[in-house]
């Protein structure tokens, strides 16, 4: 997906054509921006296989994750008989795994998001403004979903 303005009118985006390989787009159809090479298939692939081993990663974070926290939970007990440090610290302990699980999830999602517009061929494109990402910032941050410039809008926003 190509994003062209026109003077008068609104961004407008192509929308890239999925190819064979099970509705993946080739390396050519991802967007890049002015100046940067087009992606190459090694370049698409090494992508999918960083987003791949993320995913089975965090999957087998949050099993673990999950693990733990029935672990915490059946020892939790009523605190009866314990001083309150240690039910202090037994709480602490279990609000960091749930903090952990549910940042794991997060990016568990947006690790499969990526996956799924690397599918579709419309990996590297602005969700929000329709622009190429960038090759450079895909390669640094392969779940990136958001341009630069309309990540920083968002922060500011935040």
């Amino acid at each position: 997906m190509v994003a062209k303005k026109t003077p008068g009118t609104a961004t407008a985006a192509k929308t890239a054509v999925p190819k064979a390989r099970g509705g993946a787009g080739d390396a050519a159809d991802l967007a890049v921006r002015p100046g940067e090479d087009p992606w190459t298939p090694e370049e698409v692939e090494r992508a999918r296989g960083e987003l791949s081993s993320e995913q089975a990663r965090l999957h087998a974070e949050i099993t673990a994750s999950e693990r733990a926290l029935q672990g915490l939970m059946r020892d939790s007990g009523d605190g009866a008989g314990q001083d309150e440090a240690d039910t202090g610290t037994k709480n602490v302990t279990r609000e960091h795994e749930l903090a952990l699980a549910a940042n794991a999830r997060e990016m568990l999602t947006q690790t499969e998001h990526a996956l799924e517009l690397l599918d579709a061929g419309t990996y590297g494109l602005c969700e929000n403004c329709g622009k190429p990402v960038g090759k450079a910032r895909m390669q640094a941050f392969p779940r990136a979903t958001l341009c630069v410039e309309c990540k920083q809008q968002q922060e500011r926003r935040s």
